[in-house]
């Protein structure tokens, strides 16, 4: 999920771990299947969607063209299953070993790109706090890419 921000930090344990101004919160849910094609996929919409305004206010810039930064939490409750009975499913999501291995590449490519990035700390429970500009947010689903 990626949410264009004046503003966010994220907490843990009373500590903020990362704080950023402008550019994206990008909460990341590693489901079952996901492998680093994926994350090279989520990483290019990461810094090519063009979801900031230009000069007359059209969404036409990308994060990378105007320079912003990211701050990557992971959340696995995104790939949670909510369409049966009262209580989430969590059957979807990818192992932790699996989705720590390919958090950390989302967040070492994106800083291989020469974007700044700041993070969450991964499976700790954290108080995150953001400003939604516009408010704009976008869904990015890797499963529902279209092949070229």
């Amino acid at each position: 999920m990626l949410q264009r921000v004046t503003n966010a930090s994220v907490e843990v344990e009373g500590t903020i771990v990362g704080r950023i101004g402008n550019g994206l919160m990008v909460l990341l849910g590693v489901a079952k299947g996901d492998d680093e094609s994926d994350a090279r996929y989520v990483v290019d919409k990461i810094r090519s969607l063009r979801m900031f305004a230009d000069d007359q206010g059209k969404m036409n810039r990308s994060l990378a063209d105007v320079g912003g930064a990211v701050l990557l939490v992971s959340q696995f409750t995104l790939v949670g299953r909510t369409d049966n009975g009262r209580r989430p499913s969590f059957d979807g999501a990818a192992p932790p070993d699996l989705a720590k291995r390919l958090y950390e590449q989302v967040v070492a490519d994106l800083r291989a790109c020469g974007t700044s990035v700041e993070t969450g700390v991964f499976a700790a429970h954290m108080r995150v706090a953001l400003v939604n500009d516009g408010p704009v947010t976008f869904v990015v689903d890797s499963r529902e890419r279209r092949l070229p």
